[in-house]
């Protein structure tokens, strides 16, 4: 009776699941749809079932629950159909092969995954996708690409305002462990939604959906099949490569051993706790009261671009659960400033740095540094730099509109023509150097489509 029941309940959420696949086509009859939606490939079909599955058990599976490792807890809400030809295979080779990149990569993540495992069950998505920025960034959350991608989840700037992530000289969210994860999965659902196949919707990721909806539409009009193998053809290499490199981790994670490679133990519970800022403060100084090192506090607040943490309540610090109560003890016992740091908005058409040095008694490097100025530069008019702050402004923080609208401008120091500003500054590598290929996200602002270049890697 009970199997029954189990039964009737998966069908009947299959049947929704399908339920807008219908509602397209009518729309797609009508006139409705602007784009006609992908014929349902086997591999879609698998992913309606896959996902009324999931639809017919709690949120929180007590399969995951039970779970005392992460990873574990990965391998039981897997429900991407499994890709298996000659690019998966190479990529296994490649993963397998590097014991080194997998254990950088793996510590790296063991900071971060209980967090996106645990937001991708919250939204009954495929586990799996807790894997991907094994492919993006290698979980390097300071990864930056040649294309100007950023963080562990790689946006680039364009996608990256339109999922609300804040990019300014003081912070860039598309680093942001959590606000980067929260438009990740976003951005994944919706692209789902739209393809109703979850290997479309990593391509559509990569490639961006308007490129896969071309694609699609290509095949339509020949009479071909939609689904990820009967378009890869037209992908470029990178997304071609893209969700093979997925199922080759996925294949890795799910029996390590067979590769003879180990995974490091993450433990089934947060790793990470949000305390909140109650004035600007140091970023060293943060690290400090949480007596953690700087390197640390960085790797779970890889947002902060400068040397102080600005912003108003809504602005939070991430630390290690242990660290967290800490934090508070030593705040309470402090007493000094938070925070060394002011602004200051250059006036004149031109402004030296050892002029600016020598107003705030310190030296051109330190405001050099602070600010991400190359050497040999002066600052022009319009430009709000950071400072050390003097008596006047020892209990003063920066203003959230002064901070959100900041910019950093500089010409040559003899006149030359301007050099860069904030967003030229360097980043942190796009991945490890034994990475397969450096990173080059294909995905671009949409009104930019078909301007981008792409790696040749296969």
């Amino acid at each position: 009776m009970q199997a029954s029941s189990n039964t009737s309940a998966v069908l009947a959420a299959l049947l929704i699941a399908l339920a807008p696949a219908a509602g397209h086509a009518a729309d797609a009859a009508t006139g409705g749809a602007p784009l006609s939606a992908p014929s349902r490939s086997a591999s879609s079909i698998a992913d309606a079932t896959a996902r009324a599955e999931r639809a017919a058990k709690p949120a929180l599976s007590e399969d995951a629950l039970r779970e005392t490792d992460v990873w574990g807890r990965i391998r039981t809400g897997y429900a991407i159909p499994d890709l298996d030809n000659s690019l998966v295979a190479k990529h296994v080779t490649w993963y397998s092969t590097r014991p080194d990149h997998i254990a950088r990569t793996t510590a790296r993540a063991s900071r971060y995954l209980f967090h996106v495992v645990n937001e991708l069950e919250k939204r009954g998505m495929p586990t799996e996708l807790a894997l991907l920025p094994f492919i993006e960034s290698a979980f390097n959350p300071q990864a930056l690409s040649s294309a100007n991608a950023a963080g562990m989840w790689q946006f680039v700037p364009g996608t990256g305002r339109d999922f609300n992530l804040k990019q300014n000289v003081f912070k860039d969210e598309r680093r942001g462990i959590v606000t980067s994860t929260d438009a990740a999965l976003t951005y994944l659902q919706r692209l789902y939604d739209m393809f109703g196949d979850w290997q479309l919707a990593l391509a559509a990721y990569n490639w961006g959906e308007g490129s896969v909806q071309r694609a699609i539409k290509r095949n339509q009009a020949l009479g071909k099949p939609t689904d990820f193998d009967s378009l890869a053809d037209l992908m470029p290499a990178e997304t071609r490569n893209y969700v093979p490199k997925l199922q080759a981790v996925k294949n890795i994670i799910a029996n390590p051993g067979q590769y003879g490679l180990s995974l490091p133990l993450i433990d089934n519970q947060p790793y990470f706790t949000a305390v909140d800022k109650t004035s600007d403060i140091d970023l060293t100084i943060a690290a400090q009261l949480a007596e953690l090192s700087v390197d640390e506090f960085k790797a779970l607040n890889p947002q902060f671009n400068r040397p102080v943490i600005t912003g108003g309540e809504k602005t939070k610090i991430l630390l290690p659960q242990e660290n967290a109560e800490k934090f508070h003890l030593n705040l309470a016992q402090w007493g000094r400033a938070l925070s060394t740091w002011t602004t200051h908005k250059i006036t004149g058409a031109r402004e030296r740095i050892e002029t600016l040095a020598s107003k705030f008694h310190t030296t051109p490097e330190v405001i050099r540094q602070a600010n991400n100025i190359p050497q040999r530069s002066m600052l022009v008019a319009g430009s709000t730099i950071l400072v050390p702050k003097i008596s006047s402004s020892l209990n003063v923080d920066i203003a959230p509109e002064v901070a959100d609208n900041a910019t950093v401008n500089y010409v040559a120091d003899r006149g030359g023509k301007r050099t860069g500003n904030y967003k030229a500054a360097k980043g942190g590598k796009a991945s490890d150097d034994d990475a397969p290929v450096k990173l080059v996200k294909a995905r671009v602002p949409r009104n930019a489509a078909g301007r981008k270049g792409h790696r040749n890697d296969d």
